[in-house]
This record gives structure tokens, sequence and C-alpha cells, in this order.
């Protein structure tokens, strides 16, 4: 059956009993690799969010009728570190990336092109219908504040700002050099990938590197260079942080996170906890570690991009600190 007959058969039975939307959720999104799972595990671990979970695989569209269907809603069964090697363990009750199934049907995947995502600005009713699977997602969980990660909304991040005025957006910031190498290695992990592995993040909508890698392209043109090599993906860090800082200064709802200071810096994690209205519960999933320099890889970019990108990244990194210091 088809994933828009079960969306339809599920808001039919279940989207009247809904909860109301109380417009305070919250999103987590960024550039890959930039620490956006282990933050959104961190908010979940509260207990005050509902999430899609991998217990809602393969029917995201459909919650409530899969919790009925299936035996997922049970025990959580074993943790096994993910595919990306990097000690993040998960089991079927572990919040995942997985809405982007909506906008990919729903849009008729018109931001998906064959070598390259464009900005999203969906329309009305498409926002609507995603804010009527986050209230299914609420009833199916018990849950009246809904939590999401979900990269690609860096995509559609106005329109997402726009349309919930009352959520809280966090975007982590990391250092640039760091950042593009974990990306060039995660490139390189997931290059040669079995067929399913690439079917499974086809559909998921997940590009963000390997076989599958389709690179943001925020003029709508084709992106140059080599994936294989460092400085495309700093090219990619510093086109996605420009978009960031414009649009972090336009609206109040979108809070930068200082991705080094949350990891070494025991005042950042309560900082945010308030912004965004729970407990600063004690930390379960970030791990802290002491502050290094990324150093100078092989494939060291050119100069004048490292530059833009360090000046670039401090401006974020310390309007993220003033910000949180105020929350």
């Amino acid at each position: 059956m088809r994933a828009e007959v079960l969306h339809d058969l599920e808001r039919g039975a279940f989207l009247k009993s809904a909860p109301p939307d109380n417009g305070r959720h919250v999103f987590v999104c960024g550039l890959a690799r930039a620490g956006t799972t282990i933050l959104m595990r961190e908010i979940h671990g509260s207990g005050e969010f509902g999430s899609l979970t991998y217990a809602d695989m393969p029917f995201v569209l459909a919650p409530n009728l899969w919790q009925r269907l299936s035996a997922n809603g049970g025990n959580a069964g074993p943790k096994a570190e993910r595919a990306h090697g990097d000690g993040i363990a998960v089991d079927v009750h572990s919040p995942e990336a997985l809405d982007e199934v909506y906008w990919r049907i729903f849009s008729g995947g018109d931001y998906i092109l064959a070598d390259r995502l464009v900005p999203h600005a969906p329309d009305d009713e498409l926002v609507a219908g995603y804010g009527d699977l986050m209230r299914l997602v609420l009833r199916r969980t018990g849950r009246s504040r809904y939590l999401s990660k979900n990269n690609n909304h860096l995509l559609r991040l106005e329109t997402v700002a726009r349309a919930f005025p009352d959520s809280i957006i966090l975007i982590p910031v990391r250092e640039p050099l760091e950042h593009a190498r974990s990306l060039l290695n995660q490139h390189a992990r997931f290059l040669g990938s079995d067929p399913f592995t690439r079917a499974y993040m086809g559909w998921l909508g997940h590009h963000e590197f390997g076989d599958t890698h389709r690179p943001f392209a925020w003029d709508g043109g084709a992106v140059a260079g080599d994936p294989q090599e460092l400085d495309y993906w700093l090219a990619q860090w510093i086109a996605a942080h420009r978009r960031i800082d414009a649009l972090e200064r336009a609206h109040a709802n979108i809070q930068l996170v200082p991705y080094r200071a949350l990891t070494s810096d025991a005042r950042i994690w309560p900082a945010i906890a308030r912004r965004i209205g729970i407990a600063a519960a004690p930390l379960k999933e970030i791990r802290f570690s002491r502050s290094k320099s990324a150093g100078e890889p092989t494939g060291y970019p050119v100069e004048q991009a490292a530059d833009e990108a360090t000046s670039l990244y401090r401006r974020l990194d310390d309007r993220a600190r003033q910000s949180l210091s105020a929350a």
C-alpha cells in the first residue's frame, strides 16, 4: 500500500483525537556531523517530547496505525552501534531523523535533484500537513511537544522558523576544519555501501555523504569540487553557515549551539535546557572532552577559504555563547 494512502488512513482514524498544537516544539538541524544527533538524543531523554523512532519504521507516516499492527511498542531490544561508527548505540525506541520522508513524498521530491538538493519553500498546505503529522506522533507518544532532528530542515529553515514561531530551532556550530574532516571521513566510510543501504538512505532523503551524496546547492546551481577532497567539504561548510548566519539574525526562534563548548563547558547544557523550557538533568548522551585543535590535515584547503571559514565560525560561535549566557 502506498505511503500516501496509509497516511490518509492514519489521519482519518486518529487526527481528531490527537492533542492540540501548543507550538512549543524543538527542531534540531545543521550540517551533518555537527552534533545534531547527540543533542537531539539528550533532549529526548528528558521525557518531555514525542519523536519518531525506529519503532515507527517502515510506516513513519502512520505511527498510530502501525503501533496497533506491530509489536514494536514493547521491549526496546538490544542496543547496537549505528552504521556511522561514532559510538552512538540505538535500539527500536531511539529517536531518529525520519520525518524527511513526509517532505520527500508530499512535495514530490521537487527539491531533490539528480545531483543536488536545492532550497525548499513548501506552501501553506504542505506545512499544515507536517503540523498534522507532528500531532499524530504526539498522540502515539502521549506527549504535548514534538522533537525533530532533520538536517534537511536547513533547506526550508526560513519556512519552519516562520510557520512555528513558538518553537525553538537548535543549530549546532562546529569548528570548520574539524567538521569538514569528519564529513570527509564519513563520505569515505559510506562509499561502496550495499544496495540496501543506498536505497534506505535515499528513501529517508538523507544524501549527506557516501554513494548517495547530493550536496546542498544554495543558489540552485551545480556544486563544483571533489567530495574526496577536504576543500570540497570546507566549501560546503562555508555555504551552509553563510545561510545560517543570515537566517539566525532574522529569526528570534533560531538558537545557535556552540558545539565545542557543549562538550567542554558545563554551563552550556543548562543554558540550552532553559532556552527550550526543560529541566537540566544530568547528561546521558553528550560526552565531555578536552577542547583540541583540528590541526592541519592532509589536503589542507586553500588559505583564503580556511580564513573565511574561521572568521565565520568565530562570529557564529560568539553569538551562540552570548545568546545562551542570557537564556
